[in-house]
């Protein structure tokens, strides 16, 4: 009687581990069982031959197997795009004639608002199948679009409905305090009380999120603001993560680790106290190279700093309808990889293990017994190929707890 449902033989495996760069195995074999992985190591250390052990026995001809990709950050529920504010910019419209035209997060949010759930969830759909059909088997989606009670949990709502649909795992972020909307213009504190003491405890109430996120800069929210949002998360047992320090420096880095935030993300302008606080609460770096790249930004995250003290690096592709319209989480390990200078280990790293670890979970992002069977077969032999290459359809399988859904 088989003891394993899939087993994939003569396989290049980067199973992510310590030890040799990538955690290579060349003559690899990865076995499969109930969903979770029984064996990830070189062909010749298998237990028994191969037809004796699975049901089903596959070769590759050498292709790469890595954990299935893990984008920790995105929005990509939401409706309608701007792409017509983008056609502006590039044509000499500043921000501020754009906005007054109707443009910026204000549109996305009128959008959203007036689309119906199945509407949003058809819009969604294509955006997140983009995804996973390029590796993806885990995906974090934000709300903070809707920026009232009704539609954030409306948002919150697709964002699950999305994992149903195409079969990938869907960790849900409430971001309540994202911007202000209209209706509170001037009365940005009554903004925060009615995220923390009325939206917050609804969400959770109902069980729609699995984290709350907030946007700490200067032309959103204040750390004294974050802050009642993040105690008022507390109260309910939700971890919390904070886009922090992307515009410049409020010390949003360090404000996330007296949290013991799951990451802190974007990170551009945090300095070394913030960078210390990371290290000692065990808070994820999010690297958010697609931002940079269509803001045009030229200050780099302290990339050297978060390797000195080792605070583990996760990259992410930001899907959102304003900053980055980017649909390949593989292309922001190659922007992270050119941009910022890290290495392609670190940015495979970055969208497996510690993209993991940015989202609370200890169960998928390295290929080892007991794992989820959470991985991609890659139609490439080498793991630096998948940073190397800028585009192209490289997934030859992603494979969900031992399903393989493209």
């Amino acid at each position: 009687m088989p003891q394993w449902d899939l087993l994939l033989l003569d396989a290049h495996l980067a199973t992510m581990r310590d030890g040799e760069p990538f955690g290579g195995i060349a003559a690899g074999a990865l076995g499969c069982k109930d969903g979770r992985i029984v064996f990830a190591d070189a062909m010749e250390r298998l237990p028994d031959k191969p037809e004796t052990l699975a049901a089903r026995v596959e070769s590759i001809g050498g292709k790469l197997i890595t954990p299935g990709l893990i984008d920790c950050h995105t929005h990509l529920v939401f409706a309608g795009n701007r792409a017509e504010e983008f056609d502006m910019r590039m044509n000499g419209k500043t921000y501020e004639e754009i906005a007054r035209a109707g443009g910026g997060i204000v549109s996305t949010v009128r959008k959203t608002r007036e689309a119906s759930e199945s509407e949003l969830l058809a819009q969604s759909l294509p955006r997140a199948r983009a995804l996973r059909d390029d590796g993806v088997t885990t995906v974090e989606i934000k709300s903070g679009y809707g920026l009232d009670a009704e539609n954030e949990a409306k948002m919150l709502r697709v964002a699950r409905r999305v994992g149903d649909e195409l079969g990938i795992s869907v960790r849900t972020t409430f971001l309540g305090a994202h911007a202000l909307p209209a209706e509170f213009k001037g009365r940005q504190s009554d903004y925060i009380e009615e995220v923390s003491a009325r939206m917050l405890p609804m969400i959770a109430r109902e069980h729609l999120a699995d984290a709350v996120d907030a946007f700490c800069e200067h032309i959103a929210f204040t750390p004294a603001e974050i802050r009642r949002v993040f105690e008022a998360a507390r109260k309910h047992n939700l971890r919390v993560k904070l886009h922090a320090d992307q515009l410049s420096d409020l010390g949003g880095a360090a404000l996330a680790a007296e949290f013991d935030a799951l990451s802190a993300d974007h990170l551009e302008y945090t300095d070394a106290a913030g960078v210390r606080a990371m290290a000692e609460s065990g808070t994820v770096a999010v690297m958010l190279p697609a931002a940079f790249y269509v803001l045009r930004e030229t200050k780099l995250p302290p990339i050297d700093l978060l390797r000195e003290h080792r605070v583990p690096m996760a990259v992410a592709s930001d899907v959102n309808p304003g900053t980055s319209p980017l649909l390949s989480l593989r292309h922001a390990m190659n922007m992270a990889c050119t941009l910022f200078r890290m290495t392609p280990e670190e940015a495979l790293r970055g969208a497996t293990e510690n993209g993991a670890r940015a989202l609370g979970l200890d169960d998928r992002g390295v290929l080892d017994a007991g794992k989820r069977a959470d991985f991609v077969v890659w139609s490439v032999a080498h793991p630096a190929e998948l940073t190397y290459w800028i585009g192209g359809d490289l997934a030859h399988g992603v494979y969900v707890a031992g399903q393989r859904v493209v």
